[in-house]
């Protein structure tokens, strides 16, 4: 009775969050019990639609609900044989594959939002992340258990995450997954032949992925919302072709192009080099979102213009890294100077400061573009990124110190740029130990587990009086977010300090930049 009443509900929820109509009732659920293995249907047809009238609000919003009636469908088709009862992936993939069978065909989806974005582009976003919400492709239950906090630093609110989702990943890997040649069908994750994929061994399931065209200046794209949402409507806007990240004048135009087409949103580009670049670069793609990071709401500290370009203000930004801000009504003309200032940053050295533009032929500079728009003004900022490396800094000068790994030891992509950090889900529980161990007067060096948090601890400890119930979680919050402050000022190529300054100004001089000052 119990998989009768998973079907039923599985349908009823389809129906009450207009994913099918009553008339695909029956079609339905004879789809979802022949996955399942199952050979005949006990409820009537009308029992789908009472149950779909007494589906609750709480009910669809925290996802729980949903997440049973899958696992009650998975775990019936585990006991036919179907789905290997000891496979966490296989039931994630089964479940990904029921989910499919209650989304709506591609065509459905591109034409209601097509419709949508007729009346409105944030009418044609509100329905395709309602979509994706509703379809399980992001999960909600899942997301709720994620830690969210924000700490005040001298650059405004830095927001904190720690996501347990997102397996944290080694740079080395990163950059050596970017040289790989692609192998098998589709070709890596971010392939438009992942809508209605149905994944296997080291590759999730996309059944229940639906995508939306997008012409970027002349160029295909596609966009989706991630399964991760790290931030208010996390979307990707990913090229209909398997070509790898590449920064230039095109890059530029295109993020200015989608903020004209869709202005409630920002577009963003992570480099195109390893250990300054995301954990994906094998494949040409975007991430934005409706969301106002920290450093669009840093102010420009010092303004500057540029020769030719009298329509545009340029200016360095108030933010751990190094930030050129360019703003102006004209995105052509953005984008050319953003183009110049890329260019020549990209053969510019600085030995003082330790910033190479190549070693051996090896390529060092290149930056994180981010577009927004304000009005009829158009923003782009550029953040001038080096992925070096030294005997000293093997994993990167501008990377994130060893000492601080512990927190943070992926690379610094587009997003953390930003001022969100994205922690790994490890540090649930660590943090938890952390918390036990100061509050017993433990020897966190003593402690197998945490003893690679021991001399962070010891090292912040002597700045508070006194630590207890009541303040530890709090202390705890913010001492983490300092400690992203500092992988900020880490990744960031002209200090904030007095040199870093005057060598950011040897820069701007270069190109023959005019500085207030």
């Amino acid at each position: 009775m119990e998989v009768q009443c998973a079907i039923r509900d599985l349908a009823a929820y389809a129906l009450h969050r207009g994913l099918i109509r009553e008339e695909d009732i029956i079609w339905t659920v004879n789809r979802i019990a022949d996955t399942i293995g199952l050979k005949e249907i006990t409820f009537p047809r009308e029992d789908v639609v009472l149950r779909a009238r007494v589906f609750s609000d709480s009910e669809i919003h925290n996802g729980e609900e949903l997440e049973e009636t899958l696992q009650a469908l998975t775990g019936y088709a585990s006991s036919m044989g179907l789905v290997d009862w000891n496979s966490p992936a296989e039931w994630e993939r089964f479940s990904a594959r029921l989910m499919g069978l209650v989304t709506p065909p591609p065509r459905e989806v591109v034409g209601r939002f097509q419709k949508k974005y007729a009346q409105s582009p944030k009418d044609a976003t509100d329905y395709l992340y309602q979509l994706s919400y509703d379809t399980n492709y992001m999960h909600r239950s899942r997301m709720s258990r994620d830690m969210r906090w924000t700490v005040f630093t001298s650059y405004g609110d830095l927001d904190i995450t720690i996501n347990l989702t997102k397996p944290e990943k080694d740079p080395a890997d990163i950059a050596k997954a970017a040289q790989e040649k692609p192998s098998g069908y589709p070709k890596c994750l971010l392939c438009k032949e992942n809508e209605g994929f149905a994944g296997g061994p080291g590759h999730p399931a996309r059944q229940n992925l639906r995508m939306v065209p997008v012409d970027l200046a002349g160029t295909r794209y596609a966009m989706q919302y991630s399964p991760y949402q790290y931030y208010t409507e996390h979307c990707i806007v990913l090229n209909k072709k398997h070509v790898p990240m590449k920064i230039n004048k095109d890059t530029f135009l295109r993020l200015l192009d989608f903020v004209r087409q869709y202005p409630h949103y920002f577009l963003g580009s992570n480099a195109d080099l390893p250990i300054v670049g995301g954990s994906i670069l094998s494949h040409d793609h975007f991430q934005g979102g409706r969301y106002e990071f920290s450093m669009a709401k840093a102010p420009v500290e010092r303004h500057f213009s540029m020769p030719g370009f009298s329509d545009i203000s340029c200016g360095i930004v108030k933010w751990p890294m190094s930030a050129i801000r360019l703003s102006g009504e004209h995105p052509e003309e953005i984008a050319s100077l953003a183009d110049f200032i890329a260019s020549a940053w990209r053969f510019y050295s600085d030995r003082s400061v330790q910033i190479y533009a190549e070693t051996d032929g090896t390529r060092h500079n290149t930056v994180t573009p981010i577009a927004r728009k304000r009005g009829s003004q158009y923003e782009l900022d550029l953040v001038l990124r080096n992925n070096n490396t030294s005997p000293e800094r093997p994993e990167g000068i501008f990377h994130p110190r060893r000492s601080l790994h512990h927190i943070k030891k992926e690379n610094i992509g587009l997003i953390e740029v930003m001022g969100l950090a994205i922690l790994p889900g490890r540090l649930k529980e660590e943090l938890s130990m952390v918390r036990n161990a100061i509050l017993d007067r433990q020897d966190l060096h003593a402690i197998p587990e945490i003893a690679k948090h021991a001399d962070w601890v010891d090292e912040f400890l002597p700045n508070y009086n006194a630590i207890d119930e009541g303040s530890i979680d709090a202390i705890l919050k913010k001492e983490v977010g300092l400690a992203f402050l500092h992988v900020l000022e880490d990744a960031g190529v002209f200090k904030r300090t007095k040199e870093g300054r005057r060598a950011f100004e040897r820069f701007l001089l270069s190109m023959d930049a005019e500085i207030e000052k």
